[in-house]
């Protein structure tokens, strides 16, 4: 009998190549998602049309329960949240309550529907076995270079505070109730299906654009912080493996190699022949708040335990993710032409 996994925050990057790597594995997969009228429904519908979709709202407890007792599911993993750090500061408190409330109020659910007593520890989760996305924004402003999973979280953004309580209440849940609920730390990872706002989108966007004389400048703030960038794709295989282990833990997971704002800059317009000196400026109301400067993963657990390796380094990301967008830019310049051409 096949598997049945619920993930919330199914139509964002994370979501969409989970939903993939678990079908290609046999699994029945549920996507939760606010309304059936969600816009982004149908794109997912693209990529894996073998999902079904069911209502939730990671703010409203009874629609969580509701959720998790109609699928029944085996697995969750717990993907949505608002991942947009900048925006952090500006909405504190809603980010707070989606990205650390939600987490409480999924693990919550699971208890409920599990039957698992909350006046005494033990049980086993009722099988369900939970997931959760944590960040390296946890760790912030580091106390050690790479990080690890011992390593002391000190958050520079309400995005990672309230990561920081989502990671802490998982580990809580499994102590009290003996659920099989982890958290993986996972650090920076992207791919064509990256929302437009994140840098590394954003630079790969602009270049196609820039190439194909549709922009003329690239705006940026600090050009010096470091992250420590993989694939979508390959994050999300470690997603799976955390849950398929006889002991519940917490892994980090990177590439444990590091790149600057400016080398994906310079790698991105090599891949269209162009200097990027000649396009990119510096606008200070970019720059964060509060910065933070280098993230780094020792993903040595990951690599020992759960036998996960990256495929895709960080010069065929950025390469994936240019060629992507210049072929869309193209063909969105193309149609533009044909209708400027087309008389009616």
């Amino acid at each position: 009998m096949s598997k049945r996994a619920l993930i919330t925050g199914i139509t964002g990057q994370d979501g969409s190549y989970l939903a993939e790597h678990l079908i290609a594995q046999g699994y029945q997969v549920w996507g939760l998602i606010r309304g059936q009228a969600n816009p982004r429904k149908l794109r997912i519908s693209r990529l894996a049309s073998d999902v079904t979709f069911i209502d939730g709202d990671l703010m409203d407890q009874a629609s969580l329960v509701a959720a998790v007792d109609a699928v029944q599911p085996d697995e969750v993993y717990n993907l949505g949240a608002i991942s947009f750090v900048p925006m952090s500061w500006q909405q504190s408190e809603l980010v707070t309550e989606v990205n650390a409330m939600g987490v409480l109020r999924m693990l919550e659910a699971i208890r409920m529907v599990s039957g698992l007593d909350k006046s005494r520890g033990g049980g086993g989760g009722g099988g369900i076995r939970f997931y959760q996305a944590s960040s390296s924004e946890m760790f912030g402003k580091v106390t050690e270079t790479p990080q690890r999973e011992t390593t002391i979280f000190h958050p520079r953004s309400p995005y990672g505070a309230a990561k920081a309580y989502g990671h802490f209440i998982t580990r809580n849940y499994r102590e009290s109730f003996g659920m099989y609920a982890v958290s993986g730390m996972l650090f920076n990872h992207e791919s064509p299906r990256r929302g437009a706002e994140f840098v590394t989108r954003k630079i790969s966007l602009a270049v196609a654009q820039i190439k194909l004389g549709l922009q003329d400048k690239l705006f940026l703030g600090n050009l010096d912080a470091v992250r420590d960038w993989g694939f979508a794709g390959d994050y999300v295989r470690a997603m799976h493996l955390m849950l398929q282990q006889d002991e519940p833990s917490d892994y980090v997971v990177g590439t444990g190699r590091i790149h600057s704002v400016r080398d994906a800059v310079r790698i991105a317009f090599e891949c269209v022949d162009l200097d990027w000196e000649d396009y990119v400026a510096i606008d200070p109301t970019l720059v964060r708040p509060a910065e933070v400067e280098t993230l780094c993963a020792d993903s040595t657990r990951a690599r020992t335990q759960l036998g996960w390796e990256p495929a895709v380094d960080f010069r065929e990301l950025m390469a994936m993710m240019v060629e992507s967008d210049l072929s869309q830019a193209s063909r969105e310049r193309d149609y533009g032409d044909l209708l400027s051409a087309t008389s009616w």
